[in-house]
């Protein structure tokens, strides 16, 4: 058995400079841990494949497509794959959602 300690694996760099860390990274999926400080948000960005949000803590809003929506916690959200989508953390309170892609990503995300 494998056990991984968020709070205790490293921060991600990437463009949109947030605590992001990977906590899953196999052919058949891809998880990420991102914590977003009260304003804190991504960029909007493309992924090649599908995505789904769960929202842990906090009441982030959720871009997919033209629809952006605040979304409270133990909320599931889906994104196609090739569909533009962000996270913002318009509110007073930490924010706190796993991400996973599935397939993990063969080629880059694009940020717009």
């Amino acid at each position: 058995m494998k056990i991984l300690n968020v709070k205790e694996t490293a921060i991600a760099a990437t463009p949109h400079k947030v605590d992001a860390r990977k906590i899953y990274d196999k052919d058949s999926a891809q998880a990420m841990h991102i914590t977003l400080e009260p304003g804190q948000a991504l960029k909007p960005h493309i992924t090649p494949v599908d995505v789904f949000f769960y929202i842990l803590e906090g009441t982030p809003e959720v871009l997919v497509g033209e629809e952006k929506i605040q979304v409270e916690a133990d909320c599931l959200v889906e994104s196609p794959k090739d569909i533009v989508h962000c996270l913002y953390n318009n509110s007073t309170a930490v924010a706190r959602i796993l991400v996973v892609k599935a397939p993990k990503p063969t080629s880059s995300t694009k940020v717009l």
